[in-house]
Formats: structure tokens, sequence, C-alpha cells
């Protein structure tokens, strides 16, 4: 299979027994030659190194940069600093979900936006039309993250900056085994974690370094297959199955990521606000009465009453429960609330839960 864009590491990954599979138009190692819950359990206990450059970087760069990147996303781009990061939604024009991102300022006049399979990139050049800046598509930027408990232990001496103290959301160019970076302090884990972004020329010694340093500490390759099942139990979204563009900030939890006091304008604005206490559904999570994952798409049930979908099942080795992201009514969204599942192969009862499943202070994540 050929892809139109492609990961210099997809070399290890093959040799690590994945046989690539597409995402976001790149070959990516949805799985390895190992047990994927292995992998789940060495995020949770050691750290998981991925291989997420399959993410979308955009360069915005001019002396408009900073308000370019204001008017794309829902958050006050000009209270976000150099150095610092922001995760940020991106609206159509009707106030719906197009897609979401991680805003870096990287420095004056340089905003870089990292995305997923949305429409973000269309969205940019909208916003930039008429203002003085140039729109980068920048693939040879390679995205590792590196997430768990031990991440900072393995990568701490092999850097000569003070990793220890940095910020969540907030990163810093760098060096890492001697290869120049950016390192990040975010991640899509629940876990204390970093993303590492390096030319390509320095993405492949800096993963071979972290595996060959971390492996006696239980740190393992990790697959796509694992991001999905890790960030379920962290109940992290991911678009467009658990949100699109019928949907809005309010309805699936995500109204922390819109600025209500922003005074600048962003596509999507007034919809967006005058939407607020309209919510249709809302995103919660379900224990399954299971001893697998139930179906993707499957249907909720209060007796005969349709009440909402499952967009994000998984059978946690960690928690030893049938879990999974639903959409359902909004007064059924509290925890308690019992359900039936209906799927294609599978019909249980559930019962609703309150989110994340995994590590609800989100101490890890932000210490």
């Amino acid at each position: 299979m050929t892809f139109s864009r492609n990961s210099v590491l997809a070399s290890r990954h093959e040799a690590l027994g994945a046989e690539l599979g597409e995402w976001n138009d790149m070959g990516v190692a949805w799985e390895y030659n190992q047990d994927v819950n292995d992998e789940h359990r060495a995020v949770r206990s050691a750290a998981g190194l991925f291989d997420v450059s399959g993410l979308k970087k955009i360069h915005i760069l001019g002396p408009d940069a900073s308000a370019v990147a204001d008017h794309v996303m829902t958050r006050d781009m000009t209270q976000i600093t150099a150095g610092r990061s922001v995760y940020a939604i991106i609206l159509d024009e009707n106030g719906g979900f197009t897609d979401d991102c991680i805003m870096f300022n990287l420095s004056p006049n340089h905003i870089m936006l990292v995305h997923g399979g949305g429409t973000a990139m269309q969205q940019v050049q909208k916003s930039a039309e008429g203002k003085n800046v140039v729109i980068q598509f920048d693939d040879d930027l390679h995205d590792m993250s590196f997430q768990g408990p031990k991440s900072l232990e393995v990568l701490n001496s092999h850097t000569p900056m003070d990793l220890e103290n940095l910020k969540y959301f907030h990163q810093q160019a760098t060096t890492l085994f001697g290869h120049s970076c950016i390192i990040s302090r975010t991640g899509f884990s629940g876990e204390r974690g970093y993303e590492i972004f390096a030319r390509g020329e320095d993405a492949g010694p800096i993963w071979d370094n972290i595996l060959e340093h971390g492996r006696p500490q239980g740190v393992l390759p990790c697959s796509f297959n694992c991001i999905d099942a890790i960030r379920v139990e962290a109940a992290l979204l991911f678009y467009p199955f658990d949100m699109d563009e019928s949907n809005t900030p309010w309805e699936v939890g995500l109204g922390f990521a819109v600025s209500k006091n922003k005074s600048g304008d962003y596509r999507g604005k007034q919809a967006c606000l005058d939407s607020i206490g309209k919510e249709k559904i809302k995103v919660t999570g379900i224990v399954a009465d299971c001893d697998s994952a139930v179906d993707a798409d499957a249907e909720l049930y209060l007796g005969d009453r349709k009440v909402g979908k499952v967009t994000a099942p998984n059978f946690s080795p960690v928690l030893n429960q049938s879990i999974g992201l639903v959409q359902i009514e909004p007064e059924l969204a509290v925890a308690g609330t019992e359900v039936e599942v209906r799927g294609e192969n599978i019909t249980c009862s559930a019962t609703t839960h309150d989110l994340p499943f995994y590590n609800p202070t989100k101490s890890n994540r932000s210490n």
C-alpha cells in the first residue's frame, strides 16, 4: 500500500511487525507483533512511545500570525505567550465542530497548529485572507509522543533543558540525545508525558534512543490501537468519532475550550455562544456488563426508547471493565443511569459513569 504522506519511522514500525494502515493519509502502525494490552499497561505503569507524525503541522508565519490563529480558534490567543500552547476547538460558520487542535506559540510571529483529520488548513487559509502571513504545511516535522509516569525519568538526563520544571502546555526548543527538537508537555493519554517534534533526520535516532534507554524500565513502542484504548480511559475525545459538525462544544463537554470573554472574533462565534443551554445530547461514559468491548456505534436504550449511542468502546485491561464514551440525552447524562446497549454483535446492560474513567483528578497529567 502506498501513502501520500510517510513517516521516516515506517521501517522501524515494520521491523516491529506492523503492517502499516492509513490514517490522515499517512501509513501508521495500527498494531505491532505484541499484545496491545501490554502496551496499554506500559503507558500506565512505565511509559509508551508513539509515532503520531500523522498529525498535520501547519506553520503560520508573519506579523499577523497571532491574529490569524486567534480567528481560527475558540481560545483567546492573545493570552498564549511564546513558549506556551493551548488546546482549542475549530468551528464552522454554524458553530459546529470542524476540527480540534493544539496551537503552539513558538516565537514572535510564529504559530504552529497541530491537528488531526479535520478542516483546520482550510479554516486557516480563509482566516489568512488579506493578512500579512505565510501558511506552510510541514511534513518533515515528525511528532513522537512519549507518555507515562516514567517519561520524565527516561528523558531527563539526556536533554540540557530543565525538563522537570516544564509546565503543562509549555514547550521549548532543545536537544534530546544530542538531536535538535522541540519538547512539549502535552499528550493524549491522561498521564504525564511529552511530545517531541523533530526533523526527519533527527526523528529516527531520537526514537531509537528512547527505546534503548527506556526498555530496562518497561518502556514499549505503542500502536495506534493502544492510543485509542488509553484515550477512552482518560475521556479524551477524537474528532470526528466523538464529535462532529452536528455538535456544539457544550454538548461534548468541551465548553472549557471556549473563551467566553474573548473580545476578538472567531469563525462561528455568535452561533456557538447562542447554542449555550440548547444541548440535544451530552457526552458521558458507560460501564457495560460485558467481558469485551461493546460495538462501536451501538445504540443505547431506556426501555423501548433510543436515548443515545456509543462513540468509543474499549475493554480496559487496567480497570478490568468494558467502558465506552457515549452521546446520550442530556437528562440521562448523570452517573448511575441504567441503560441497555444494543449493537450488531453485543447486547447487554450498562450504567452511566462520570468521566474520566481513569485518574479523575488528572494528577499525573498536570503535576
